[in-house]
């Protein structure tokens, strides 16, 4: 099976190959020829030479290799391979490669994105702005510039200090009138507009990929990913082609011998600057958001590149990487600042170490090499973090206020209300019963005024929290939240309103944005908070108000985000703002096994009501066979839960036990058909991922010219044929990151004895706490199961956010 592993990281010096082995190649290409690639590869075929169901059928376990959940397809691209079948659109596979056509309208991805260009563009202005001259006092609102313009009133005789300084008689405060929530979109509605590449643009490309021998279904990914000008880019430099996801460096090898004959060697200046993108762009899938330089040198020399170091400095003359010193320090000392700021930025000279300036002598200083967009995102996210540590939120309510609030919660979720009044960063964290928590700060900042909202990144997460605090989730079929009911006083303002990170930075979902830009709230709890990447957490951060306040909580034993980066993980060490701990236990025998896991020990539970069982197995096809025994026909008789409220999760993707496999048998019991839409049939459940780490749950309901119409978290979402293959697959089965936010009634975890190497204890722990009234585990690994849970912590990754926030941190 293809477990997709996370790589031990005691081996990361000896390769950096993140990216998933190529089905349908050989050892290596043909000449000329750039062999196709793996979902989120650069072909289209699932059929491989390999021998389905052996541990190295899916996996190229690079200890900079992506999670153990085997995030591949999602995390990384894919292309638009043919699926066996005809396409949504009723058109058999080949139809799709014509009509390369670019849509009339923006897709949801496109959409997306877009957005996120917009929010850094602002963001840039911000930063230009800070560092420009600023006039006295012309920076100020609100209160503050009420009482410059009292002082300045006073000092130019205009008025005397007693009636300027005079406290008026406060207002009296109403509870925040329940916020009229804008309908959610339609996906199928997109707006008009140029998008994409031409038509001739792409068949441009197309007739370059032809001539180099690489599948000219890439076509419209690079013509969008090199933009106007394509196909003389890729002729100029062929090695362009890995910036596509899914092509490895020796596909590229081969077109570009095709292309460029004797012209090509392996110490040309522009395959290693590509190779040095390409490690940093896998290193990021992985999770890193830099690589530190003996490690990205030791790989490119791996990868064939005969002078490593020149191939950094190449790709940082084009600015295509940024270098970052770091000081070292003693274990447990301060991290310390380079000269002029946390950390020394380099784009051409080689990094050196640190220069004492006091001593005059040099401090050791860990060099890092990043892509410039993670680069930006981290240090974006830095500077939104220390301006809400060191800024002073606003004065909505009295101390009083906020302490009756206080005094009316129960538990942790006092500290948390206390925290909030006075802060404006605070962080929570707690299990699945502490969610009641942040759903008690919601109602009573609601209730003192506040325009107070949740956000959790994925849809999942979204609907859990809305149905447990009072809401109703999005559509039937939305998983059962499993937590404690809200607290008797929580109609004293209405359900607390939750929307997604995604909606709300885009505006489909939530309060939209005041004036300035900013969004209009005064306080945000962050839902899932470990899911949070960099990228995402520097637009969340960035968008708010000056004055507001932000709570992230999450469980910090679960897996981090699929994006690079470990935005909670950080700030928990950082110790830069309050942290409040829930003390509410996660009721039952599942609360207690997912807590014993979370502490290192996986031990035997009492399990009366069958909430707990263990199936061994001992190959693929029995464990197959008793997962869909399980679904369809034990779960439902012996628990009550019905096949469509029971979530299969398996560590990967691909092999005789990974998603694949395991939906194909599912569909076959449960909604048989010839998959005539593409692989699909009306009734298929399955999660439509538009962009990369986003996983929308659904059905399909039918299919037309347009594409296939699913239905996705109570939305209607139209999937164009072409992104079909790349964007949507069966639901019944999912991987553990894909599951994350999910909580469902009855939950199939299967682990056959290939998936050792996947298994750790973060994974372990998110796929059994998936479960809220029962949880089956069809098992093979024997005791590499407690072992994982024993031994194998959450894998490190190399962040620069810890030195960027070094500065924030007490020093008292």
């Amino acid at each position: 099976m293809s477990t997709e592993p996370e790589p031990a990281h005691e081996d990361t010096a000896a390769a950096v190959d993140a990216g998933p082995e190529t089905p349908g190649a050989t050892s290596g290409p043909a000449p000329g020829a750039a062999g196709a690639a793996d979902e989120g590869g650069a072909g289209a075929s699932d059929g491989t030479a390999r021998t389905a169901g052996s541990p190295a059928a899916d996996a190229d376990p690079g200890p900079l290799g992506r999670e153990a959940d085997g995030e591949d397809d999602e995390s990384s691209g894919e292309a638009s391979g043919a699926r066996s079948g005809e396409t949504p659109g009723g058109q058999p596979e080949s139809a799709g490669a014509e009509g390369d056509a670019a849509p009339a309208q923006v897709s949801e991805a496109e959409a997306e994105l877009a957005a996120q260009r917009l929010e850094r563009e602002r963001i840039a202005r911000r930063k230009a702005e800070k560092q420009g001259p600023i006039e006295a006092g012309g920076k100020l609102s609100g209160t503050a510039a009420d009482l410059l313009a009292a002082v300045r009133a006073v000092e130019s005789g205009e008025k005397p200090a007693a009636t300027v300084f005079a406290e008026p008689a406060p207002a009296p405060r109403r509870a925040a009138p329940e916020p009229a929530r804008p309908p959610r979109p339609v996906a199928a509605e997109r707006a008009a507009g140029p998008v994409g590449p031409t038509p001739e643009a792409v068949q441009a490309v197309r007739r370059v990929l032809a001539e180099g021998g690489a599948p000219e279904a890439l076509a419209p990914q690079a013509a969008a990913l090199l933009g106007e000008g394509a196909e003389d880019a890729l002729r100029a430099d062929p090695w362009r082609l890995l910036r596509v996801g899914g092509v490895r460096p020796e596909q590229a090898d081969g077109f570009a011998r095709a292309l460029l004959g004797a012209a090509c060697g392996p110490d040309d200046e522009r395959r290693g600057r590509a190779v040095t993108v390409w490690l940093l762009e896998q290193a990021a899938l992985a999770g890193h958001t830099a690589l530190e330089l003996p490690l990205l040198t030791a790989a490119l020399a791996q990868r064939g590149v005969p002078d490593p170091d020149a191939a950094v400095q190449s790709a940082l003359a084009e600015g295509e990487a940024l270098a970052f010193q770091d000081a070292l320090e003693e274990p447990g000392a301060r991290p310390a600042s380079a000269p002029g700021g946390s950390g020394t930025t380099t784009r051409g000279d080689r990094p050196r170490c640190l220069e004492n300036v006091e001593g005059g002598e040099e401090r050791p200083a860990r060099v890092l090499i990043g892509l410039e967009r993670f680069a930006l995102a981290e240090e974006s996210l830095a500077d939104g973090l220390a301006r809400l540590v060191n800024s002073t939120p606003k004065q909505d309510g009295s101390a009083a206020d906020w302490e009756r609030a206080a005094a009316a919660a129960r538990g942790a979720a006092a500290d948390l209300v206390r925290a909030v009044a006075g802060h404006g960063l605070v962080l929570h964290t707690g299990g699945e019963a502490s969610l009641a928590e942040p759903a008690a700060l919601l109602r009573a900042a609601r209730a003192l005024g506040l325009r107070a909202w949740a956000a959790a990144p994925g849809v999942l997460g979204r609907d859990r929290f809305s149905a447990l605090a009072g809401g109703a989730p999005s559509a039937p079929g939305t998983p059962d939240p499993g937590g404690p009911p809200a607290p008797e006083d929580s109609d004293s303002a209405g359900p607390a309103p939750a929307v997604t990170v995604t909606g709300l930075l885009a505006g489909t979902e939530g309060p939209g944005r005041d004036a300035d830009g900013a969004l209009d709230l005064d306080l945000l709890v962050v839902l899932d908070a470990p899911h949070l990447d960099v990228e995402a957490g520097a637009l969340l951060v960035e968008s708010l108000p000056d004055g507001a306040r932000l709570v992230l909580a999450g469980d910090p034993s679960v897996l981090w985000s699929v994006g690079p980066g470990r935005v909670f993980a950080d700030l928990l060490a950082a110790r830069i703002c309050p942290q409040v701990a829930s003390r509410l236990p996660d009721p039952g025998p599942l609360g207690e096994l997912v807590s014993g896991i979370g502490i290192g020990e996986l031990g035997q539970v009492e399990a009366p009501g069958k909430e707990v069982v263990i199936v061994p197995v001992r190959d693929a096809g029995e464990a197959v066979h008793r997962t869909v025994q399980l679904v369809a026909d034990s779960v439902p008789r012996a628990i009550g839960v019905p096949a469509e409220d029971t979530q299969v999760i398996t560590p990967g993707h691909g092999g005789a036990v990974g998603t694949r496999a395991l939906n194909a048998a599912l569909k076959q019991r449960l909604n048989p058909g010839p998959g005539r839409f593409g692989g699909f049939d009306p009734g298929d459940r399955v999660v439509h991922s538009p962009v990369p780490g986003r996983v929308l749950p659904g059905r399909v309901v039918t299919a037309d010219a347009d594409g296939l119409h699913l239905s996705c978290a109570g939305e209607d979402v139209v999937v164009p044929p072409e992104l079909v293959e790349r964007t949507v697959r069966h639901g019944w089965a999912l991987t553990a990151h894909q599951a994350m936010g999910g909580r469902w009634p009855a939950v199939v975890v299967v682990l056959p004895g290939d998936a050792v190497r996947a298994l750790s204890r973060p994974w372990i722990y998110t796929a059994f706490g998936r479960a809220a009234r029962h949880l089956s585990v069809v098992q093979g690994v024997e005791q590499a199961l407690p072992r994982a849970v024993a031994e194998v912590p959450a894998k490190p990754r190399t962040t620069r956010l810890p030195v960027l926030l070094a500065p924030q941190v007490p020093t008292d």
